[in-house]
């Protein structure tokens, strides 16, 4: 009789140990649908526009965010490797409980959007995002404990990498002293009209690189030496850039506007200053990566891993040329030509911050264009709508590098660099590119 209560109290028990169990989670396309990830990615970048934030810096806000909803993705993808031992100092993330279920899709979305949160200033724009992006996946049936267990897992993995994004030397270089600027010596950089803004990160060849070995890996050839003897190659060069503009026509004009790409313009008429606010660099490529990835129908993972090339390729390539910009600090065409030549002289497009050479659209534009080439291939065709929304008309390229080319050149014909920053500084992306395909290995 014990025996007949015993085997009647483990059978209730199984029953009820069954019927508690919850079904297991099989994700959707709905709820991984890449789209979230796309629409993530411009938040940020509309965020960063509405924030402002120097090209640099804008890099970093980028990165960390693609490589938390990446690792998430890539812990329980089998055909996407960790990038842990393959980027500077980046553990394995905390893995997922097993015996909860888990939509990663969801929790990818949550590590990018929480660590992209922590790096810009307007927080509750990205609150707002994310309410209602989490109110249209759940209309997709994903219930309360499911996404609970997600949310808490993106959170985890997203205080992993701002933990590690901590030590990147960022913060301690908020306390570094202004760059000096030497206004006896007429080669250096000066602070340029119409804002006279001071150097804009003059040390961030000390933020902690990802692939790259250090900031000075890639030091690219010096530019020509500083002479205004109208029989010398400086002399020359300036011309170019004197010339170029003065006889700018409407394509070479709209190819300059088409990459400015510079987050603060201010714009002045008689007594009256405002600011124009736009993406910087790094944000055209990282739109770029969007147009690539709708183009191919590339999903959840396969997009993540395009942000995450690309990103780190920018990200990266800002470092090696930050650090000749301010070794060779080369004074800018503006400043020679209206001291020297022409005082009345504008350049197409207002001159950025920083020193001349070399050009920072020259190199992480070649370098993004490397790293997006190894993802989706030689002469990949696309139409870039990038800058429509800032009035700007779209542009067709045969291939990503066609693209870099044209973002490189536009800087002479928009009158705010001199031919070597430019060639030198393709060269220099190219290195770093390179390096970045080489060394990263996703899948």
């Amino acid at each position: 009789m014990l025996r007949k209560i015993f085997y009647l109290m483990l059978v209730t028990v199984l029953i009820l140990q069954v019927s508690c169990k919850e079904e297991k989670y099989i994700e959707s396309k709905a709820v991984a649908d890449p789209e979230f990830v796309h629409e993530s990615f411009k938040n940020l970048t509309d965020v960063m526009v509405h924030d402002i934030f120097s090209p640099p810096v804008a890099s970093r806000i980028y990165t960390y965010p693609a490589i938390a909803a990446y690792e998430v993705i890539a812990s329980s993808d089998k055909n996407h490797k960790s990038l842990a031992g393959q980027i500077r100092e980046l553990e394995p993330i905390p893995l997922a409980d097993t015996t909860k279920n888990i939509s990663y899709a969801i929790a990818s979305l949550e590590a990018l959007n929480t660590v992209g949160k922590a790096l810009i200033f307007s927080e509750a724009r990205v609150d707002d995002f994310k309410n209602e992006m989490y109110e249209e996946i759940k209309k997709e049936g994903v219930s309360e404990k499911v996404f609970k267990n997600s949310i808490e897992y993106g959170q985890l993995v997203a205080q992993h990498i701002l933990d590690w994004a901590d030590k990147d030397n960022y913060k301690q270089s908020r306390t570094f002293p202004q760059f000096s600027i030497s206004y006896e010596d007429s080669s250096r950089w000066k602070p340029t009209p119409p804002a006279y803004m001071a150097a804009i990160e003059p040390h961030w060849n000390t933020i902690r690189p990802l692939v790259i070995d250090s900031a000075d890996q890639f030091v690219p050839l010096p530019p020509t030496t500083y002479s205004i003897d109208k029989k010398s190659k400086f002399y020359e060069e300036l011309m170019e850039v004197y010339t170029e503009v003065n006889d700018a026509d409407e394509e070479t004009k709209e190819i300059a506007a088409f990459w400015d790409c510079n987050p603060f313009v201010m714009n002045v008429t008689g007594h009256v200053m405002h600011a124009t606010k736009k993406i910087t660099p790094g944000g055209h490529w990282v739109g770029i990566t969007g147009i690539a990835c709708k183009q191919t129908n590339a999903d959840f993972a396969e997009s993540l891993q395009a942000y995450v090339m690309s990103s780190i390729a920018v990200f990266d390539g800002f470092i090696s040329c930050w650090d000749e910009k301010y070794r060779s600090n080369l004074t800018r065409p503006e400043t020679v030509i209206n001291e020297y030549f022409d005082q009345d002289w504008v350049p197409l497009l207002q001159t950025p911050p920083f020193p001349e050479h070399t050009s920072g659209h020259s190199v992480i534009s070649r370098a993004a264009a490397t790293a997006l080439t190894s993802v989706f291939g030689d002469n990949f065709a696309y139409a870039d709508d990038v800058e429509l929304e800032y009035g700007l008309p779209i542009r067709n390229f045969t291939s990503f590098y066609q693209a870099s080319e044209e973002a490189a050149i536009s800087r002479l014909y928009g009158g705010i660099h001199y031919r070597p920053a430019i060639d030198y500084g393709v060269d220099q992306g190219q290195q770093v590119g390179d390096l970045i395909v080489k060394r990263l290995k996703l899948k």
